[in-house]
């Protein structure tokens, strides 16, 4: 039997061991102090290898050769790490390259994957890093690889701009003017799909939680308009976004503008010569489903004309 030894440790040491073993984070080093503490309370090397499961000599080791006085002398030191090849110089120089345009550096491509960003920074400083060390190094400098915005300003006509704008500020001066002649439009069209979304929840590690969800195919498209006097809203749903179901959506949304109009006391034949004259400010997929519809129309005014013509 092996001889107790009952309170070893003084009072400052037996605090700060359990203070440490409510914040430790590893587990290893948090059954090292206990097995102190165990011991403190004049637990047998039998006794304290049968209650947290370990080997006695385990027990034996850290008893005679930890440093109740210094919790680093409980620590693994594996933990941490091989030498580090980084340097800070490295990370400096690698937020500064990753946010410049490969093409600076005289690279055909467009940007920056992390076996290129490492192949160029053993260029640069000399180091070769693995593309997980790279990346993991990325993560805890806060960049995430997403799809970049593509920008449009090179394809912006500034003059045209100016002229549209100048355009919407005629209507809505009209408006203030004589509201009643002029409605204005805010037109857009969108799309989601039915299948359900997964969601991200916190949950203990190795279990998943479970939401309900009906999976099904398919897509939904809505198109639309805001009119800018009073917000009204005006949605239909449509199969799919094309000039047809374009078309078809202006022409309902024309005669429920005709019936709002005669609901207010107004005559229905009326409506062409007397009725509001409508504004509609089209987004860009709006404005190709219109653009394409204007080209069918003129196609076929043409080809009438020329029928026309054979036929004289």
């Amino acid at each position: 039997m092996t001889m107790l030894t009952l309170n070893f440790l003084d009072q400052k040491t037996k605090k700060e061991l359990q203070k440490a073993l409510k914040t430790e984070e590893h587990a290893v080093t948090r059954e090292r102090i206990l097995i102190m503490l165990l011991r403190n309370e004049g637990k047998t090397y039998d006794e304290i290898s049968g209650l947290l499961g370990c080997c006695k000599r385990q027990v034996w080791y850290w008893c005679n050769n930890g440093n109740p006085k210094e919790i680093e002398s409980l620590r693994d030191k594996r933990k941490k790490g091989n030498h580090r090849k980084v340097t800070e110089e490295y990370i400096e120089k690698l937020t500064e390259i990753i946010i410049k345009e490969p093409e600076e550096f005289g690279y055909e491509f467009g940007r920056w994957t992390v076996a290129r960003l490492s192949t160029h920074m053993e260029k640069e400083t000399g180091i070769l890093l693995g593309n997980t060390q790279l990346r993991n190094m990325l993560k805890k400098k806060r960049f995430v690889y997403i799809w970049a915005k593509y920008s449009l300003e090179d394809k912006k006509d500034e003059q045209k701009r100016e002229e549209f704008r100048k355009k919407v500020e005629e209507y809505k001066k009209l408006l203030k003017e004589k509201p009643e002649s002029i409605q204005i439009w805010f037109w857009d069209e969108s799309g989601f799909s039915l299948r359900v979304i997964r969601r991200k929840h916190w949950t203990k590690k190795g279990k998943r939680k479970k939401v309900r969800g009906d999976r099904r195919k398919g897509r939904v498209n809505v198109m639309g308009g805001i009119r800018y006097t009073d917000k009204k809203r005006w949605v239909d749903l449509i199969p799919t976004g094309n000039s047809q179901n374009f078309k078809s959506v202006l022409l309902k949304f024309y005669k429920d503008i005709q019936r709002e109009w005669i609901e207010q006391g107004n005559k229905k034949e009326d409506f062409e010569k007397n009725g509001p004259k409508i504004v509609i400010i089209l987004d860009n997929a709006s404005f190709r489903h219109w653009y394409r519809l204007a080209r069918s129309y003129k196609r076929c005014n043409t080809r009438g004309s020329r029928n026309q013509a054979n036929l004289e």
